[in-house]
């Protein structure tokens, strides 16, 4: 298609403005159902974290209160980066190219925003060093951390080939599955799990997408047989890239090299 050919309706100036107006109406309409869903979301019950989960990160062991680093609410973003792996999920890594802008916006909200995965910390600190990431990023690993909040996978329900995934079991095509868990922090230290989302949850964690539903291709992925097979690690988009409407997701393939590949949860 050319840019004076398109088979799309073209209308008047006063015909798109009626039709224009007519959508802002919905518009808005979703926009008070998405705020009073906001305000259910913070309205909902907490439980409180009973288990000793520590982390690893750049400033050595740290339990799951101190990331929240002074403040009184903590987001989790379940990073897939399993032990082993050569390097972390596409799609997992197209959210988190959003991230470094916003660290610094929600620290004045009094949020601190944290990735975590179960690969050991070397392996991720060499990923987050080929991505040109700044944000915290902690290991779970030898923690029950990411099993507890059902982002990794035990070797049973790998074997059976269902797991617990997004309130519900099911297939599931990797070892890791994406996340965000939101946690709060009373004045006495102790804490609480607020929320948790998964899969379609995260789209709005995804600016890229919030653009692309503004443009008329909208996100171009209607036939495709994994929706994100298009996205590419942002170090990996070249010229003459294609997309592959048939591909299925792929884990990220093992780092032969890792002293760690291999290891699980059992």
């Amino acid at each position: 298609m050319t840019a004076t050919e398109t088979s799309h309706e073209v209308v008047s100036k006063e015909q798109w403005l009626e039709a224009r107006k007519a959508l802002l109406a919905r518009e808005k309409e979703f926009t008070r159902q998405r705020d009073e869903l906001s305000r259910s979301r913070r309205e909902l019950p907490w439980e409180k974290v009973e288990k000793k989960y520590v982390f690893e990160g750049p400033k050595g062991s740290q339990p799951l209160a101190d990331l929240f680093d002074g403040r009184s609410q903590l987001l989790v973003y379940h990073f897939m980066l399993g032990p082993g792996w050569a390097e972390g999920c596409k799609g997992c890594s197209f959210l988190a190219d959003h991230f470094d802008g916003t660290v610094v916006h929600l620290a004045h909200r009094d949020v601190t925003l944290v990735a975590a995965s179960l690969a050991p910390l070397p392996e991720i600190e060499a990923f987050k060093k080929r991505m040109g990431w700044r944000f915290p990023w902690v290991s779970s690993f030898g923690t029950d951390f990411n099993f507890d909040y059902h982002v990794s996978f035990t070797l049973e329900e790998k074997a059976s080939g269902k797991v617990y995934y997004n309130y519900a079991t099911g297939e599931f095509p990797s070892e890791e599955g994406p996340g965000v868990s939101v946690f709060a922090q009373d004045a006495a230290g102790e804490v609480f799990h607020t929320y948790s989302s998964f899969a379609r949850g995260l789209d709005i964690l995804v600016g890229a997408y919030n653009f692309l539903d503004l443009v008329p291709k909208g996100r171009d992925e209607d036939g495709f047989e994994f929706t994100m097979a298009w996205v590419r690690h942002h170090d990996r988009y070249a010229e003459g890239y294609v997309v592959d409407p048939a591909q299925t997701y792929e884990q990220p393939k093992s780092a032969t090299s890792s002293c760690c590949a291999g290891e699980s949860h059992s």
